[in-house]
This record gives structure tokens, C-alpha cells and sequence, in this order.
């Protein structure tokens, strides 16, 4: 396949190196292509910018999947770069003529119990919460689109660099957790459900999640 990346932050890196490891070619968009270090025969990497759907739109052009791993930069406090970057994800790729649309999104906006969103329980960190919503805009804003082949991926509760195994539980909108009541991911792992997903699509226009 050919799939774009945009962002190519801590779990956007570890996505491309899964996809280049499976032989795919993979284009990393990033706003400035100096600042990337990876290198892979079958990589490429292009100046592209979320908020503006024409540069996106000429990056991602020819492609079979789109992967938005965009996050915020917490030390300016962009936080509505979430919801924003979906919207001109939609624009661009429909003027691209690509459908597959997969979203990195968060963990906040899944339910513990019907109704209850984790991000809405006393125990949810505070300096998380508003990051948190913005993801679930996001997912707002997917779930009104008919025309792509979108999906929003959660994943656990803690995402973290550790070992890629290939072995996990896959759910849908509700948060997982284990006999212990942990909810936890590996980014290594969590890039293998990313490209399983792009390999043999399961959740078209829906979200998913992964734990342990």
C-alpha cells in the first residue's frame, strides 16, 4: 500500500517504521521535513500543514490510506489542532480522491459505563481533560461523515513506549481494561493494530480501541 502519515511525533515515528516494516511505502507529512531523522528506501517525506487542506490535499494525493497522527504541542497549549487537523482532513482527502482516513485518537472520550466518558470521571487527570474533549470533537466530526472510509482509533487508558508483541484485545467504545482493572498499551503495539486496520479493514466509520 501506499500510505501517508501526518505528524510524525512519538507515535507517528513508530507507525511508519511498522508500515515500511511490512513493505509498504509510506509518505511522512510533517511541516517541516528537516526536523525528521528517519530513513527507509521506501519512505518519503513532504512539507504538509493541518490547517491548510490544499497543501494536505497535494501530499497525500495518490495514496491508499491517510494515517492523522497529528497530537498537540502541549508546551503552546494547540489543543484544537485535534478537531481541526479531522476538519481538513475531510476537505483534503475528498479533494484528493482518497477515502481510507484512520485517526490517532484518545482514550478520554471512551465510556467506563453507559453514558459515563472516561475523561468525565473524578478520577481522570484534570491537565488532561481538555485535550481529552478535543479528541472526542473530533470523533463528533467523523461520525457525520458519510463519503470517507473513516475510522477513529482509542487506545488504552496508558500509552507507552515498550514492546511490540502482536497480541492484544481489540473493543469498541468502551474502555478496556484488565482483571486488575489496568488499561494499558504499548505504542509499539498499538502501531500494529494501526496497519492491521489499514491491511484488512474492520472498522469502517467507527472507532475502535486496544489494551492488554
Amino acid at each position: 500500500m501506499k500510505i501517508a502519515v501526518i505528524g510524525a511525533g512519538n507515535i507517528g515515528k513508530v507507525i511508519i517504521s511498522e508500515a515500511l516494516s511490512r513493505g509498504h511505502q509510506v509518505t511522512a507529512v510533517v511541516r517541516d521535513p528537516a526536523k525528521l531523522t528517519l530513513s527507509h528506501a521506501a519512505l518519503s517525506v513532504t512539507a504538509g500543514d493541518v490547517t491548510d487542506a490544499a497543501s494536505i490535499a497535494a501530499a497525500v494525493a495518490g495514496h491508499d490510506a491517510v494515517v492523522n497522527a497529528v497530537g498537540p504541542n502541549y508546551a503552546i497549549g494547540n489543543i484544537d489542532i485535534l478537531p481541526q487537523s479531522v476538519r481538513t482532513l475531510i476537505t483534503a482527502l475528498k479533494q484528493a480522491g482518497v477515502a481510507r482516513l484512520l485517526v490517532v485518537g484518545g482514550a478520554g472520550s471512551l465510556e467506563v459505563a453507559p453514558g459515563l466518558r472516561l475523561y468525565d470521571t473524578p478520577d481522570f487527570p484534570e491537565a488532561w481533560r481538555p485535550s481529552a474533549k478535543k479528541h472526542g470533537e473530533g470523533l463528533a466530526l467523523l461520525r457525520a461523515e458519510t463519503a470517507l472510509e473513516w475510522t477513529f482509533f482509542s487506545p488504552a487508558a496508558i500509552i507507552e513506549p515498550g514492546q511490540r508483541t502482536g497480541t492484544f484485545r481489540l473493543g469498541g467504545d468502551q474502555l478496556l481494561a484488565d482483571a486488575a482493572g489496568n488499561s494499558r498499551i504499548s505504542i509499539e503495539d498499538y502501531a500494529v493494530a494501526v496497519v492491521n486496520e489499514l491491511e484488512t479493514p474492520a472498522h469502517i466509520r467507527a472507532r475502535f480501541t486496544i489494551a492488554y
